[in-house]
């Protein structure tokens, strides 16, 4: 498993990480707050159909910190204080490599 080296906010619009196997990868914030890994989140997008397409306001996915939760994930706080989501490495990793998240 790939461990970040350094996470970056990239002018708010993407989280660009740098993985310990020396790739580097850039997710865009959307992406990361419409696959929110919360169980709030969750259950919304199960009660959505697949073709269901979510629209954030710019409060939404604009981030107001990440921290960091022990060693195998950050916490991301919006700017519209949904901050219940933590984000697995591993998670994040499979998100940029674009890969769908259940």
């Amino acid at each position: 498993m790939s461990n970040p080296v350094k996470i970056n906010l990239k002018k708010n619009e993407s989280l660009l990480i740098k993985w310990d196997d020396y790739s580097e990868t850039n997710i865009p914030l959307n992406r990361l707050r419409e696959l929110c890994p919360c169980a709030t989140c969750k259950t919304e997008r199960e009660r959505q159909s697949k073709n269901y397409l979510p629209i954030f306001n710019r409060d939404q996915v604009t981030v107001k910190s990440l921290v960091p939760v022990g060693n195998y994930a950050i916490g991301i706080t919006w700017n519209d204080g949904h901050n219940t989501g933590i984000y697995e490495y591993s998670y994040l990793k499979m998100l940029s490599l674009n890969k769908t998240a259940s």
